[in-house]
Order: structure tokens, then C-alpha cells, then sequence
């Protein structure tokens, strides 16, 4: 539910961080684990430790995460991480494709200097399951280059990655597949090779991370309710020396009247 301060809205867009939380599928990254140390009734305060990647709910890539001798966390420019710009409905079904002509034809139109946040629908599937992560649209590489030359400021997605799952190593790149099952099923389903349709290895995480770009992955929350308006957005990381990545506390504040906005490059 939103919170009031005046006229305006302040509306969540984070998933909440928990406990072996639904996580990405990869055989080679542990759990979010928490713990309870210390309780009121036993120790008179209350205390909480956990361990984990960076890579878990909504969170923010670094382009030290998908490409040697690149900035951390620490290399993106603070401003970034505020300013105006659009949460934009994209609908699409599994393993649909977020195209530039999604991007041109999206209302309220991306402005250059815009943060902007797709919604495809697909947050409503977060959880441990095949229809969230391995059956999941996405961004690809021309979508990203099309963001990229808009010069916006900031994107966001509530899917399971940056990238289609078919652009990363649940197929066949890098140490994948991951899930070799997918291949046959894509061939089944489309008469189409994989390698064909998805020959790069995260070209959109390879496209905007570089290019100064953050891109936060797994965009929910009260996402619904501000699509389709112009917002104020904060996604501020964690300050983690050499960071590859960061959970992101997703914050849009509606201006009822839709009327501020802040000039790009600002």
C-alpha cells in the first residue's frame, strides 16, 4: 500500500529479502541465509546476521559481473541512482522478447535522462518455479542498445535477469547450459534452434553495464500500480568496496499532477 506525505505516493517495487528466498538457478551460488542471533527475551536486544551473494531479489549488476577490468559498484555515477522517468506496461508471455519497437511505442514516452521500469508481467510469477526464472521474457540485445542510445538513465525489469533466460548460462553459453532441457523445448515449441535465436552470451547486461548504465533485475512490488505514469524513482545500492552487485530498495513517488520531472544529465 502506498504511503502519503503530502500529495504525493511513495510506492514499493522491491521484492522482500528472505530467508532461501527464490533464487536464480545456478548450481554454483548458495542461499540467502539468515539468522536470528539474539532475541529481546533472552539477550534484552535483537540482532540478525546474513550471508549470501549480492545477486538475490531485486538487485542492481555491476559491469565487473559480466566483464573483466570493468568498474564495481563504486563505478557508477551517483546521480544515477534518483531522478524522473516512466514505469512502462510490456506484456509479454514466456520467453517473449522486449523489443526497440516496445520501447518506442511504450506510454508515457522514454525521454532521454529517464529511469526507466519495464513491466512485463512477469513479477506476478516470482517464486521458486520454471515460469519465473527458466521460462521467463527479457531484454536482448537490441532492446538494450535502443536504451542505451535513448541515453537513459537507469532500467529496471521484473524478470529474472537483465538478460532473456535464454541469453544467459541456462542455455548454451558460458558454463551452461545450466538447464539443458530448454534447448529441446525451444525446438519443440518454435521449430528453432536456440544458438540461432539467442547466439550471445548477456548482451544486454554486456551493452548497458558498460555504457554506464545500472540495470536492476527482479522489479515487483507495487509495480502495477504505477505503470503507466511519469514517477520520481530511488534505487540507491549499498556502498561495498570492489561490489559486483547490490540489493536495491526500489522506491517510486508519484506526483499527482505528473508534472516533475528532472532534465536529463541531471
Amino acid at each position: 500500500m502506498a504511503e502519503g506525505n503530502g500529495d504525493l505516493r511513495f510506492y514499493n517495487l522491491s521484492h522482500t529479502l528472505d530467508h532461501n528466498m527464490p533464487q536464480w538457478p545456478s548450481p554454483m551460488s548458495p542461499p540467502l541465509i539468515v539468522h536470528k542471533l539474539h532475541y529481546h527475551a533472552m539477550h534484552d536486544f535483537y540482532a540478525v546476521e546474513y550471508d549470501g551473494i549480492m545477486h538475490r531479489g531485486t538487485h542492481m549488476d555491476t559491469p565487473m559481473h559480466v566483464l573483466p577490468d570493468q568498474p564495481y559498484l563504486d563505478g557508477f555515477e551517483l546521480w544515477r541512482f534518483f531522478g524522473t522517468g516512466v514505469a512502462v506496461s510490456i506484456p509479454k508471455e514466456k520467453w517473449g522478447v522486449v523489443t526497440p519497437e516496445d520501447l518506442e511505442a511504450a506510454r508515457p514516452e522514454i525521454l532521454p535522462g529517464d529511469i526507466v521500469m519495464i513491466n512485463t508481467g512477469a513479477h506476478h510469477f516470482f517464486g521458486d518455479n520454471d515460469t519465473y526464472y527458466a521460462y521467463s521474457p527479457g531484454l536482448y540485445e537490441p532492446a538494450a542498445q535502443w536504451l542505451v542510445d535513448r541515453d537513459v538513465k537507469l532500467v529496471g525489469i521484473d524478470v529474472q535477469a537483465l538478460d532473456h533466460p535464454l541469453g544467459t548460462r541456462m542455455a548454451e553459453h558460458g558454463p551452461g547450459p545450466i538447464l539443458p532441457h530448454l534447448i529441446d523445448e525451444y525446438r519443440a515449441e518454435t521449430g528453432r534452434e536456440v544458438a540461432d535465436d539467442f547466439p550471445k552470451w548477456e548482451p544486454a547486461h554486456k551493452t548497458l553495464l558498460p555504457a554506464g548504465i545500472p540495470g536492476i533485475e527482479n522489479i515487483g512490488g507495487e509495480l502495477d500500480t504505477v505503470t503507466g505514469k511519469r514517477c520520481t524513482f530511488m534505487a540507491f545500492p549499498t556502498r561495498l568496496r570492489e561490489g559486483d552487485g547490490s540489493p536495491i530498495r526500489v522506491v517510486a513517488v508519484v506526483d499527482p499532477d505528473q508534472a516533475f520531472r528532472i532534465p536529463a544529465g541531471v
